[in-house]
């Protein structure tokens, strides 16, 4: 786990971006942090980098949208979802194969339900307006043996809590 500090949107982005570039296929990422916190900032610094040309915006009332780039980009938003079995709707799973990657928004409320093998990117506010503080964990071995490239990709950010 390490720490991160961004000052602007535009910041979160640029650190998403980073992140997206050590993206593989079947990564889940799961995107934790209160309203207007950067979740769906970070989406559309991540999918720039993937390629997406498309608007990324919250799929809040569709839940899941995905868009084309360098790999598939799968954007969730689990926010509505009051009980877990509701997941199954998502058709997860199906998400998680091929040439994917997948991002949670509010992905901490369905951790039983989702494989334990993730990138956990969690904001909080910082003393600033938009300041950002982002904790970055990893759960399972798929980012495990990337955190200290990851690290040393996201050092301009990096500060100890």
């Amino acid at each position: 786990m390490f720490n991160a500090r961004t000052k602007s949107a535009e910041e979160t982005q640029a650190l998403a971006a980073c992140i997206a570039e050590l993206a593989i296929a079947k990564d889940l990422l799961l995107l934790v942090g209160d309203l207007g916190a950067g979740k769906t900032a970070f989406t559309q610094g991540f999918g720039k980098s993937l390629g997406v040309e498309e608007s990324i915006t919250s799929p809040t009332f569709t839940l899941a949208k995905d868009y084309s780039g360098r790999l598939t980009l799968n954007h969730l938003d689990v926010y509505r979802i009051e009980d877990l079995e509701e997941v199954r709707d998502l058709a997860l799973p199906e998400l998680l194969e091929g040439e994917t990657v997948t991002l949670i928004e509010w992905g901490d409320q369905i951790v039983p339900a989702i494989p334990q093998n993730y990138l956990e990117i969690r904001f909080e506010y910082g003393q600033e307006d938009n300041e950002r503080i982002v904790t970055i964990s990893s759960v399972g071995a798929s980012w495990h043996g990337r955190m200290e490239e990851l690290k040393e990709a996201l050092a301009d950010w990096s500060i100890q809590k």
